[in-house]
Protein backbone atom coordinates (compact mmCIF):
# COMPACT_ATOMS: atom_id res chain seq x y z
CA UNK A 1 0.00 0.00 0.00
CA UNK A 2 1.25 3.45 -1.16
CA UNK A 3 2.52 5.72 1.75
CA UNK A 4 0.41 8.96 0.92
CA UNK A 5 3.08 12.08 0.74
CA UNK A 6 2.56 14.98 2.75
CA UNK A 7 1.13 16.81 -0.65
CA UNK A 8 -2.45 15.41 0.41
CA UNK A 9 -2.61 17.40 3.99
CA UNK A 10 -1.90 20.30 2.42
CA UNK A 11 -4.82 20.74 -0.47
CA UNK A 12 -6.28 23.55 1.35
CA UNK A 13 -3.72 25.63 0.62
CA UNK A 14 -3.23 24.63 -2.88
CA UNK A 15 -6.56 25.32 -3.06
CA UNK A 16 -5.83 28.90 -1.84
CA UNK A 17 -2.73 29.53 -4.08
CA UNK A 18 -5.03 28.24 -6.61
CA UNK A 19 -7.50 31.17 -6.84
CA UNK A 20 -4.89 33.40 -5.68
CA UNK A 21 -2.73 32.44 -9.13
CA UNK A 22 -6.05 32.66 -11.64
CA UNK A 23 -6.25 36.17 -10.03
CA UNK A 24 -3.38 37.45 -10.82
CA UNK A 25 -2.67 39.91 -13.74
CA UNK A 26 -1.25 38.83 -16.85
CA UNK A 27 1.44 41.05 -17.96
CA UNK A 28 0.78 42.16 -21.58
CA UNK A 29 2.33 40.71 -24.66
CA UNK A 30 5.88 42.51 -25.37
CA UNK A 31 9.47 41.05 -25.38
CA UNK A 32 11.56 42.46 -23.08
CA UNK A 33 15.59 43.02 -22.68
CA UNK A 34 15.81 40.63 -19.92
CA UNK A 35 19.16 39.20 -17.35
CA UNK A 36 18.10 36.36 -15.41
CA UNK A 37 20.49 35.39 -12.67
CA UNK A 38 20.33 32.34 -10.56
CA UNK A 39 22.62 30.69 -8.35
CA UNK A 40 22.09 27.37 -9.79
CA UNK A 41 21.31 27.86 -13.40
CA UNK A 42 20.15 23.97 -15.12
CA UNK A 43 20.46 25.24 -18.61
CA UNK A 44 20.09 20.95 -19.81
CA UNK A 45 22.52 21.36 -22.34
CA UNK A 46 25.38 20.72 -20.02
CA UNK A 47 26.56 20.92 -16.43
CA UNK A 48 24.39 23.08 -14.30
CA UNK A 49 26.25 26.65 -14.11
CA UNK A 50 26.97 28.07 -10.31
CA UNK A 51 26.34 31.77 -10.73
CA UNK A 52 25.05 31.73 -13.93
CA UNK A 53 23.88 34.43 -16.04
CA UNK A 54 21.11 33.70 -18.90
CA UNK A 55 20.43 37.70 -21.01
CA UNK A 56 17.20 37.64 -23.31
CA UNK A 57 16.66 40.09 -26.48
CA UNK A 58 13.91 40.01 -28.80
CA UNK A 59 12.20 37.09 -27.18
CA UNK A 60 15.03 34.73 -27.39
CA UNK A 61 18.06 33.46 -25.60
CA UNK A 62 20.86 35.26 -26.46
CA UNK A 63 23.89 34.36 -24.19
CA UNK A 64 24.43 31.87 -21.45
CA UNK A 65 27.45 31.43 -18.66
CA UNK A 66 28.65 32.15 -15.28
CA UNK A 67 28.43 35.47 -14.42
CA UNK A 68 32.48 35.45 -14.55
CA UNK A 69 31.71 35.35 -17.97
CA UNK A 70 28.89 37.16 -19.00
CA UNK A 71 28.37 41.00 -18.44
CA UNK A 72 24.58 42.60 -18.08
CA UNK A 73 24.38 45.80 -20.45
CA UNK A 74 22.70 48.52 -19.39
CA UNK A 75 19.36 48.68 -19.59
CA UNK A 76 18.05 45.30 -18.94
CA UNK A 77 15.35 43.62 -16.45
CA UNK A 78 17.36 41.56 -14.04
CA UNK A 79 15.66 38.82 -12.13
CA UNK A 80 17.21 36.98 -9.40
CA UNK A 81 16.52 33.71 -7.93
CA UNK A 82 18.69 30.73 -6.17
CA UNK A 83 17.11 28.19 -9.08
CA UNK A 84 16.90 28.71 -12.82
CA UNK A 85 15.89 26.10 -15.04
CA UNK A 86 14.29 25.75 -19.01
CA UNK A 87 10.48 26.30 -18.70
CA UNK A 88 8.66 23.07 -17.87
CA UNK A 89 6.59 21.08 -20.36
CA UNK A 90 3.58 19.16 -19.77
CA UNK A 91 3.38 16.02 -22.01
CA UNK A 92 -0.02 15.09 -21.53
CA UNK A 93 -2.64 17.65 -20.37
CA UNK A 94 -6.66 18.84 -21.03
CA UNK A 95 -5.96 22.09 -19.84
CA UNK A 96 -7.81 24.91 -22.56
CA UNK A 97 -10.51 21.91 -23.29
CA UNK A 98 -10.94 21.18 -19.53
CA UNK A 99 -11.97 24.23 -17.41
CA UNK A 100 -12.00 25.36 -14.36
CA UNK A 101 -15.27 25.52 -13.42
CA UNK A 102 -15.82 22.09 -13.83
CA UNK A 103 -19.38 23.07 -15.71
CA UNK A 104 -20.81 21.76 -18.93
CA UNK A 105 -19.32 24.55 -20.68
CA UNK A 106 -16.18 24.64 -20.13
CA UNK A 107 -15.58 20.56 -19.95
CA UNK A 108 -14.84 19.67 -24.04
CA UNK A 109 -12.19 17.45 -23.50
CA UNK A 110 -14.28 14.34 -24.14
CA UNK A 111 -17.60 13.94 -26.49
CA UNK A 112 -19.73 11.43 -25.45
CA UNK A 113 -22.36 11.19 -28.88
CA UNK A 114 -19.71 8.45 -30.40
CA UNK A 115 -16.70 6.46 -28.84
CA UNK A 116 -14.79 6.68 -32.41
CA UNK A 117 -14.01 10.18 -32.87
CA UNK A 118 -10.34 11.06 -34.23
CA UNK A 119 -11.80 13.73 -36.41
CA UNK A 120 -12.12 16.15 -33.58
CA UNK A 121 -9.74 18.97 -33.52
CA UNK A 122 -8.22 20.16 -30.77
CA UNK A 123 -7.63 23.44 -31.56
CA UNK A 124 -11.38 24.07 -32.29
CA UNK A 125 -11.81 23.74 -28.54
CA UNK A 126 -8.94 24.76 -27.08
CA UNK A 127 -9.14 28.47 -24.79
CA UNK A 128 -5.87 30.18 -24.05
CA UNK A 129 -7.53 32.68 -21.93
CA UNK A 130 -8.76 29.74 -19.65
CA UNK A 131 -7.61 30.68 -15.65
CA UNK A 132 -6.54 26.78 -15.49
CA UNK A 133 -3.63 27.66 -17.95
CA UNK A 134 -2.94 30.62 -15.80
CA UNK A 135 -2.31 28.27 -12.70
CA UNK A 136 -0.41 26.13 -14.51
CA UNK A 137 1.74 28.81 -16.39
CA UNK A 138 2.39 30.58 -12.86
CA UNK A 139 3.68 27.48 -11.71
CA UNK A 140 6.46 27.26 -14.51
CA UNK A 141 4.69 25.37 -17.09
CA UNK A 142 5.47 27.05 -20.19
CA UNK A 143 4.10 24.64 -22.75
CA UNK A 144 1.28 21.82 -23.00
CA UNK A 145 0.69 18.79 -25.26
CA UNK A 146 -3.17 18.87 -24.17
CA UNK A 147 -6.08 18.04 -26.12
CA UNK A 148 -9.29 15.49 -26.29
CA UNK A 149 -8.78 13.21 -23.14
CA UNK A 150 -8.77 9.58 -22.36
CA UNK A 151 -12.41 7.94 -22.42
CA UNK A 152 -13.05 6.82 -26.07
CA UNK A 153 -12.07 4.41 -28.46
CA UNK A 154 -10.73 7.57 -30.52
CA UNK A 155 -11.42 10.60 -28.60
CA UNK A 156 -10.15 13.50 -30.72
CA UNK A 157 -6.44 15.14 -31.42
CA UNK A 158 -4.06 17.39 -29.36
CA UNK A 159 -1.73 19.96 -29.84
CA UNK A 160 1.04 22.01 -28.53
CA UNK A 161 0.93 25.31 -27.35
CA UNK A 162 2.71 27.72 -25.22
CA UNK A 163 1.08 28.65 -21.79
CA UNK A 164 1.06 32.62 -23.36
CA UNK A 165 -0.99 34.40 -25.75
CA UNK A 166 -4.88 35.47 -25.64
CA UNK A 167 -5.79 33.43 -28.58
CA UNK A 168 -5.02 29.86 -29.54
CA UNK A 169 -3.45 31.21 -33.07
CA UNK A 170 -0.74 32.92 -30.63
CA UNK A 171 -0.21 29.74 -28.26
CA UNK A 172 -0.09 27.37 -30.55
CA UNK A 173 3.04 25.44 -31.66
CA UNK A 174 1.72 22.60 -33.35
CA UNK A 175 -2.42 22.26 -34.12
CA UNK A 176 -2.53 18.86 -34.47
CA UNK A 177 0.54 16.66 -32.40
CA UNK A 178 -1.32 13.38 -31.91
CA UNK A 179 -4.57 11.10 -31.68
CA UNK A 180 -6.32 10.21 -28.70
CA UNK A 181 -6.99 6.69 -28.07
CA UNK A 182 -8.26 4.39 -25.19
CA UNK A 183 -8.50 0.86 -23.98
CA UNK A 184 -10.10 -0.39 -21.25
CA UNK A 185 -13.14 -0.87 -19.09
CA UNK A 186 -13.54 3.36 -19.09
CA UNK A 187 -14.62 3.35 -23.09
CA UNK A 188 -18.13 1.41 -22.13
CA UNK A 189 -18.46 3.17 -19.20
CA UNK A 190 -18.78 6.00 -21.07
CA UNK A 191 -20.65 4.66 -23.72
CA UNK A 192 -23.22 2.94 -22.63
CA UNK A 193 -21.91 -0.18 -22.94
CA UNK A 194 -20.33 -0.09 -26.27
CA UNK A 195 -18.40 -1.17 -27.49
CA UNK A 196 -18.02 -3.60 -25.05
CA UNK A 197 -15.32 -6.21 -23.91
CA UNK A 198 -11.54 -5.75 -24.88
CA UNK A 199 -11.70 -7.95 -27.80
CA UNK A 200 -14.79 -6.13 -29.51
CA UNK A 201 -12.74 -3.08 -28.95
CA UNK A 202 -9.60 -3.76 -30.50
CA UNK A 203 -11.98 -5.35 -33.72
CA UNK A 204 -13.30 -1.91 -34.24
CA UNK A 205 -10.10 -0.44 -34.07
CA UNK A 206 -8.39 -2.96 -36.28
CA UNK A 207 -11.58 -2.36 -38.59
CA UNK A 208 -11.30 1.29 -38.92
CA UNK A 209 -7.25 1.16 -39.79
CA UNK A 210 -8.00 -1.06 -42.24
CA UNK A 211 -11.17 1.05 -43.70
CA UNK A 212 -8.03 3.87 -43.65
CA UNK A 213 -5.48 1.66 -46.03
CA UNK A 214 -8.65 1.09 -48.54
CA UNK A 215 -9.29 4.72 -48.51
CA UNK A 216 -5.74 5.81 -49.12
CA UNK A 217 -5.73 3.51 -51.96
CA UNK A 218 -8.85 5.37 -53.92
CA UNK A 219 -7.74 8.42 -56.39
CA UNK A 220 -10.33 10.07 -55.46
CA UNK A 221 -12.03 9.48 -52.58
CA UNK A 222 -15.24 11.17 -51.22
CA UNK A 223 -13.82 13.23 -47.95
CA UNK A 224 -14.30 11.60 -44.99
CA UNK A 225 -12.75 13.21 -42.08
CA UNK A 226 -12.54 10.24 -39.94
CA UNK A 227 -10.73 8.60 -42.70
CA UNK A 228 -8.37 11.35 -43.53
CA UNK A 229 -7.64 11.46 -39.79
CA UNK A 230 -6.92 7.50 -39.69
CA UNK A 231 -4.27 8.27 -42.70
CA UNK A 232 -2.51 10.54 -40.81
CA UNK A 233 -1.50 8.22 -38.47
CA UNK A 234 -0.68 5.45 -40.69
CA UNK A 235 1.63 7.90 -42.91
CA UNK A 236 3.20 8.89 -40.12
CA UNK A 237 1.94 12.96 -39.67
CA UNK A 238 0.36 12.36 -36.41
CA UNK A 239 1.03 9.94 -33.90
CA UNK A 240 -1.40 7.35 -32.40
CA UNK A 241 -1.34 7.91 -28.60
CA UNK A 242 -3.03 4.99 -26.81
CA UNK A 243 -4.36 5.24 -23.23
CA UNK A 244 -3.46 1.92 -21.85
CA UNK A 245 -3.32 0.95 -17.93
CA UNK A 246 -3.64 -3.02 -17.86
CA UNK A 247 -1.04 -5.58 -19.25
CA UNK A 248 -3.34 -6.79 -21.47
CA UNK A 249 -4.04 -3.11 -22.70
CA UNK A 250 -0.53 -2.75 -23.41
CA UNK A 251 0.26 -5.79 -25.27
CA UNK A 252 -3.06 -4.79 -27.46
CA UNK A 253 -1.42 -1.56 -28.33
CA UNK A 254 1.74 -2.89 -28.94
CA UNK A 255 0.13 -5.83 -31.39
CA UNK A 256 -1.40 -2.97 -33.00
CA UNK A 257 0.99 -1.13 -33.71
CA UNK A 258 3.22 -4.21 -34.98
CA UNK A 259 0.37 -4.79 -37.75
CA UNK A 260 -0.20 -1.50 -38.89
CA UNK A 261 3.10 0.13 -38.46
CA UNK A 262 2.32 3.28 -37.41
CA UNK A 263 4.10 5.19 -34.44
CA UNK A 264 2.77 4.41 -30.98
CA UNK A 265 3.00 6.13 -27.63
CA UNK A 266 1.79 4.44 -24.73
CA UNK A 267 0.02 7.03 -22.07
CA UNK A 268 -0.86 5.99 -18.62
CA UNK A 269 0.89 2.74 -18.42
CA UNK A 270 0.17 1.77 -14.55
CA UNK A 271 1.73 -1.29 -15.30
CA UNK A 272 4.73 -0.71 -17.35
CA UNK A 273 7.13 -2.08 -14.73
CA UNK A 274 5.86 -5.72 -15.33
CA UNK A 275 6.87 -5.23 -19.44
CA UNK A 276 10.02 -4.12 -18.84
CA UNK A 277 11.15 -6.21 -21.48
CA UNK A 278 8.31 -6.42 -23.96
CA UNK A 279 8.45 -2.32 -23.99
CA UNK A 280 12.02 -1.94 -24.59
CA UNK A 281 12.49 -4.03 -27.50
CA UNK A 282 9.40 -2.29 -28.95
CA UNK A 283 11.04 1.09 -28.58
CA UNK A 284 8.37 2.91 -27.63
CA UNK A 285 7.84 6.28 -25.71
CA UNK A 286 5.70 5.73 -22.48
CA UNK A 287 3.91 9.00 -21.21
CA UNK A 288 3.53 8.13 -17.39
CA UNK A 289 0.79 7.82 -15.40
CA UNK A 290 0.81 11.19 -12.55
CA UNK A 291 2.75 9.67 -9.95
CA UNK A 292 0.16 10.06 -7.29
CA UNK A 293 -2.52 8.96 -9.07
CA UNK A 294 -5.54 7.32 -7.52
CA UNK A 295 -5.00 3.59 -7.19
CA UNK A 296 -8.43 2.44 -8.07
CA UNK A 297 -9.58 0.16 -11.28
CA UNK A 298 -7.27 0.04 -14.09
CA UNK A 299 -3.87 2.08 -12.25
CA UNK A 300 -4.61 -0.18 -9.18
CA UNK A 301 -1.08 -1.74 -9.12
CA UNK A 302 0.20 2.06 -10.18
CA UNK A 303 3.40 2.22 -8.13
CA UNK A 304 5.65 5.10 -7.14
CA UNK A 305 8.84 3.69 -8.75
CA UNK A 306 8.01 3.19 -11.80
CA UNK A 307 9.87 6.11 -12.88
CA UNK A 308 12.98 4.93 -11.73
CA UNK A 309 12.42 1.40 -12.72
CA UNK A 310 11.98 2.87 -16.63
CA UNK A 311 14.89 4.45 -16.09
CA UNK A 312 16.73 2.14 -15.43
CA UNK A 313 15.90 -0.14 -18.34
CA UNK A 314 16.70 2.94 -20.69
CA UNK A 315 13.31 2.87 -21.51
CA UNK A 316 12.20 6.83 -22.55
CA UNK A 317 9.46 8.43 -20.91
CA UNK A 318 8.18 11.65 -19.74
CA UNK A 319 5.78 13.37 -17.36
CA UNK A 320 2.20 14.00 -17.84
CA UNK A 321 -0.67 16.00 -15.43
CA UNK A 322 -3.38 14.05 -17.18
CA UNK A 323 -6.91 14.70 -16.16
CA UNK A 324 -8.85 14.64 -12.99
CA UNK A 325 -12.58 14.58 -12.74
CA UNK A 326 -12.71 16.82 -9.80
CA UNK A 327 -11.55 20.59 -8.99
CA UNK A 328 -9.27 21.66 -9.91
CA UNK A 329 -9.07 19.18 -12.53
CA UNK A 330 -5.40 19.07 -13.04
CA UNK A 331 -2.42 17.93 -11.76
CA UNK A 332 0.71 19.47 -11.45
CA UNK A 333 3.37 17.84 -13.79
CA UNK A 334 6.67 18.76 -11.45
CA UNK A 335 4.88 18.08 -8.34
CA UNK A 336 3.89 14.58 -9.96
CA UNK A 337 7.95 14.31 -10.89
CA UNK A 338 9.15 15.06 -7.24
CA UNK A 339 7.65 12.04 -5.96
CA UNK A 340 9.28 10.04 -8.50
CA UNK A 341 12.47 11.47 -7.78
CA UNK A 342 11.64 10.87 -4.16
CA UNK A 343 11.42 7.30 -4.64
CA UNK A 344 14.61 6.48 -6.84
CA UNK A 345 14.52 8.18 -10.06
CA UNK A 346 18.07 10.22 -10.61
CA UNK A 347 17.55 13.93 -9.75
CA UNK A 348 18.84 15.25 -13.22
CA UNK A 349 16.73 12.55 -14.78
CA UNK A 350 13.18 14.20 -13.49
CA UNK A 351 14.31 17.16 -14.20
CA UNK A 352 14.99 16.53 -18.15
CA UNK A 353 11.68 14.71 -18.52
CA UNK A 354 10.46 17.95 -17.56
CA UNK A 355 12.78 19.83 -20.23
CA UNK A 356 14.81 18.75 -22.40
CA UNK A 357 13.47 15.25 -22.78
CA UNK A 358 9.97 16.86 -23.16
CA UNK A 359 10.75 19.02 -26.13
CA UNK A 360 12.76 16.26 -28.31
CA UNK A 361 10.04 13.73 -27.73
CA UNK A 362 7.37 16.59 -28.87
CA UNK A 363 9.89 17.64 -31.38
CA UNK A 364 9.79 20.71 -30.55
CA UNK A 365 13.52 20.95 -29.34
CA UNK A 366 14.56 23.54 -31.65
CA UNK A 367 12.52 26.20 -30.18
CA UNK A 368 12.67 25.08 -26.29
CA UNK A 369 13.58 22.30 -23.45
CA UNK A 370 17.02 24.15 -22.55
CA UNK A 371 18.97 27.46 -22.50
CA UNK A 372 20.39 27.67 -25.29
CA UNK A 373 21.17 31.06 -27.59
CA UNK A 374 18.59 31.15 -30.35
CA UNK A 375 15.68 29.31 -28.64
CA UNK A 376 12.66 30.69 -27.36
CA UNK A 377 13.07 32.68 -23.94
CA UNK A 378 11.25 30.24 -21.69
CA UNK A 379 12.85 30.46 -18.13
CA UNK A 380 11.64 29.62 -14.93
CA UNK A 381 13.21 31.42 -11.41
CA UNK A 382 12.75 29.28 -8.30
CA UNK A 383 13.09 30.15 -4.70
CA UNK A 384 14.55 26.60 -3.77
CA UNK A 385 14.96 23.09 -5.03
CA UNK A 386 12.14 22.62 -8.29
CA UNK A 387 11.37 19.31 -6.86
CA UNK A 388 10.73 20.48 -2.94
CA UNK A 389 6.96 21.26 -2.32
CA UNK A 390 7.26 24.78 -0.69
CA UNK A 391 9.90 26.18 -3.00
CA UNK A 392 7.77 29.11 -4.96
CA UNK A 393 7.90 29.50 -8.46
CA UNK A 394 9.23 33.48 -8.54
CA UNK A 395 8.81 34.20 -12.23
CA UNK A 396 8.36 32.83 -15.24
CA UNK A 397 9.25 34.15 -18.52
CA UNK A 398 7.85 32.62 -21.62
CA UNK A 399 8.85 33.81 -25.24
CA UNK A 400 10.81 36.52 -23.94
CA UNK A 401 8.08 37.70 -22.09
CA UNK A 402 7.26 38.50 -18.29
CA UNK A 403 4.50 35.81 -18.05
CA UNK A 404 4.24 35.96 -13.95
CA UNK A 405 6.55 38.03 -10.76
CA UNK A 406 5.62 36.45 -7.70
CA UNK A 407 8.18 37.02 -5.26
CA UNK A 408 9.45 40.59 -6.12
Amino acid sequence: MKAYPKMYMMLPLMLGWLFAACSAPVAQLNAQDIAVKGETVYTMAGDPIENGVVLIRNGRIDRVGPASRVSIPDGFDVYEAPFVTPGIIDTRSVVGLSGILNIPHDQDQLETSNPFQPDLRAIDAYNAREDLVVWLRNLGVTTVHTGHGPGALASGQTLIAKTWGHTVEEAVINPAAMVAFTLGPTVSSNYGGSPGTRSRMMAMLRAEFIKAQEYSAQENPTRDLKMETMVSILNGEMRAMIHAHQVSEMMSALRLQQEFGFELVLEGASEAYLLIDELKEAGVHIILHPTMVRTRGETTNAAFNTAAKLAEAGIPFTFQSGFEGYVPKTRVVHFETAIAVANGLPFEHGLRALTIDAARFLGIDDRTGSLERGKDADVVLWEGDPFEYTSRVCTVIINGELASNRCQ
